[in-house]
Formats: structure tokens, C-alpha cells, sequence
């Protein structure tokens, strides 16, 4: 499966068209539109807000003027749970009036009760969270008989005429052969695979399981030797992002990329770090200090091969060098021979932590709109 050529030459064209006006351009919307979960991962940063927070919501307006507002080609809507927002089916059905491509993320739990609220369109896409086999990804959500559920929604979808993804998030202790086997599984279902490492959110409950880059690069290494350098399995990813996880590519983040819009703000300066909120994504663009960050720049950004940093890299890359996607295309991810040299990490600036008080920032905010819930924000002060 692969996209369809009217958006293949959308995106393309957006891109090629953005690259050589020279700037920083977005290439996908990254929109947050709730916090709220019916999951608490361990690995997860979102979803231990207090109640006044995760109980906010992005209006339809909202979500609208988001994506008017940065004009990138797609947009991926996560959480939090997004199927948890009423007001989601909605949202879908006004990305597509703007001809923009949308993927939803979900954990999939109540994909068969709402299923029939979304129709199929070439432009939409149910990006489908699993982190690997049964035992894998039950594990990584904490909770047993999570992986079933996705699995029956993906048939229920594609049964549906939908198109589907698994969006697939790999942690410290995954074992390559398992996660080969499970890539074997949804190339059998026809089932496009998004993959990236995890990121070690601040808030996360569990700080112990996220991989560093030299395990990063070795690990996905071993995993596309199990598949013919990767072309026995269809991923969304760029082949040069791949190629990048392997550690045959020495790339700097486009954090600006991919920007993030949440019930805060726009987030600054990614997807990955809360360091601050803006209003608008004019104010993002021009008033982030982009230099500070990235590997090699930021303490929190030393482990960190996100896709949401690096597919943008790698998107510039294959404009600039069409040849080098072409043949890593062609022939597969390299799995053995020497590593492109990483970057230095001796001068990098030391983690800020600045997370709570964005927090408390929206919790006085919250208050103030609504007196009635001022005991609630008191106690989670």
C-alpha cells in the first residue's frame, strides 16, 4: 500500500515548492486537541496533567485556524486519545473539506463504537498505536488485551474500505526478532508501518526504558537485517530516515518541521519539549531560538531520533540528493560496515526544567475563566 498519486504529488509539490523559496517551512501539523487518555502508559508524558487540564479541549475553530495558520499539506491528530473528543469526526471531515491529508492516531479501544461516525476518503488515514507483538505492546500500555482490540480494529478497518497504519514506538529491552516478526504480521495484513524510537518525555512515569542513540542505531540495525535492509515491510517513513536510524546518516533536527499545537499553545520548540508556548505559530517560527536546541545543542535532545525531528532532515536530504533516496530505496538499509560519524555532544547546554510552571501558567488561566472550578485548580496546585 502506498499513497495515493494525487496526494504523493500534493505533498511532493508543497515541498519541493517550500525548499526552494529557502526558510523554515512545516511539513505536518502535529495537533494535540485534548490530553485526556483511557490509557496510562508508562512511557507517556501527557496524561498526568491535572484534571482542569487533561478536562480541556481545542474547539473545531480552533483546530481550523491551526492548520490555516502554519499551511502545511497534512496534519496528525493524537493526544491523549483523540476519539475521546466529540467533536473529532467533525474536525476530520473540515481537515478534508481543505484538502489536507489526515492521519488520526488512536489506541484503537473504541475504534468499533465510533467507526461509523468517519467515512473513507484518499486523504484520511486511522494511524493504529501498536508497539510491536501482544506481549510487546500490552506491556508498553500497561495493560493486558490492548493489543486484541487494535488488531480487530485494523481488520475492522481495512473490512471498511479505510486506509490504516500502526504507528509503532520502540523502547529500551524491544527484541529485533520480535519486532520483525510483528512487522512480518502487518505486511501480511497490509498494514503500513510508522516506526521510531521513543523519546523520554519529562513527565514521563517511567524514565528507565527510552534508548540512547548508539543503542538506537544498533538496534534498528538488527531489526532491517531481519528484513532484507527493510524492503521485505512497507513503512511511511522516508527511506532516509530509516537509513538514519540505522546510523548510516549523520543528521541535524528540523524541529520546526513538524510543530506541535496543543490546549497550551503552540509548543516551542517541538513535538518532544515543552520549553515555553506561543499564541500563534507566527510568534513560533519567529520567536523561537531555534539554535538551542537539537543534538548536540540541548541536554534533552542528546538521545533523541524522533521521526518528528528527523523526517524533515531527511525530507531535505532526498530534495537536494534525489540519487541517495533512490538507491537506499533500492537497495535497502545498510546493516553492517562502520557508522556515520554522530555529533559531538561536549558542548551541549544543560536540561532547563521548565515544565511545571507551564502548567501552573494554564491551571491560573483555567481559574480564571471558570470561577466554579477553582477548588479543583487549588487542589492541583
Amino acid at each position: 500500500m502506498s499513497l495515493p498519486l494525487s496526494q504523493l504529488f500534493r505533498l511532493g509539490s508543497y515541498a519541493v515548492k517550500q525548499h526552494f523559496k529557502g526558510g523554515k517551512y512545516p511539513l505536518v501539523l502535529m495537533l494535540e486537541p485534548l490530553f485526556r487518555c483511557n490509557l496510562a502508559c508508562a512511557g507517556c508524558g501527557k496524561i498526568d496533567y491535572p484534571d482542569p487540564i487533561l478536562n480541556q479541549r481545542l474547539s473545531y475553530d480552533q483546530c481550523m485556524e491551526a492548520i490555516d495558520e502554519c499551511g502545511a499539506p497534512a496534519v496528525s491528530i493524537a493526544g491523549g486519545e483523540p476519539l475521546l473528543h466529540k467533536d473529532m469526526p467533525r474536525i476530520v471531515e473540515g481537515f478534508l473539506k481543505k484538502k489536507k491529508f489526515v492521519i488520526l492516531c488512536t489506541n484503537a479501544l473504541l475504534m468499533k463504537k465510533k467507526i461509523d461516525d468517519y467515512k473513507p476518503d484518499p486523504g484520511f488515514t486511522w494511524s493504529i498505536h501498536l508497539d510491536g507483538d501482544k506481549g510487546m505492546h500490552d506491556h508498553a500500555v500497561c495493560q493486558d488485551g490492548v493489543y486484541d482490540v487494535a488488531y480487530e480494529a485494523i481488520e475492522l478497518a481495512k473490512a471498511k474500505g479505510f486506509r490504516v497504519q500502526v504507528n509503532c514506538t520502540v523502547f529500551e529491552g524491544a527484541s529485533s526478532e520480535r519486532l520483525a516478526g510483528f512487522f512480518d504480521t502487518m505486511q501480511e495484513m497490509g498494514v503500513e508501518i510508522t516506526i521510531s524510537p521513543g523519546y523520554a518525555y519529562e513527565r514521563a512515569a517511567d524514565q528507565d526504558h527510552f534508548l540512547n542513540r548508539q543503542k538506537t542505531r544498533q538496534f534498528f540495525r538488527d531489526v532491517f537485517k531481519r528484513g532484507d535492509g527493510g524492503k521485505a515491510w512497507t513503512f511511511t517513513n522516508s527511506p532516509l530516515f530509516l537509513d538514519f536510524l540505522a546510523g548510516n546518516q549523520t543528521y541535524e533536527c528540523t524541529p520546526w518541521s513538524m510543530p506541535l499545537r496543543t490546549v497550551f499553545g503552540w509548543q516551542k520548540p517541538c513535538y518532544l519539549i515543552g520549553e515555553g508556548y506561543v499564541s500563534s505559530f507566527k510568534e513560533l517560527m519567529e520567536g523561537t531560538e531555534w539554535d538551542k536546541y537539537g543534538v548536540g545543542k540541548y541536554e534533552k535532545c542528546a538521545d533523541c531520533m524522533v521521526h518528528c525531528g528527523f523526517e524533515g532532515t531527511a525530507a531535505t536530504d532526498a530534495l537536494r540528493h534525489p540519487l541517495k533516496i533512490l538507491s537506499v530505496g533500492r537497495k535497502g538499509i545498510r546493516t553492517d560496515g562502520p557508522m556515520a560519524p554522530d555529533i559531538d555532544l561536549s558542548h551541549q547546554r544543560p536540561t532547563e526544567d521548565v515544565h511545571s510552571s507551564h502548567v501552573e501558567r494554564e491551571l491560573a488561566k483555567i481559574k480564571l475563566a471558570n470561577p466554579t472550578a477553582s477548588k479543583h485548580v487549588v487542589a492541583a496546585l
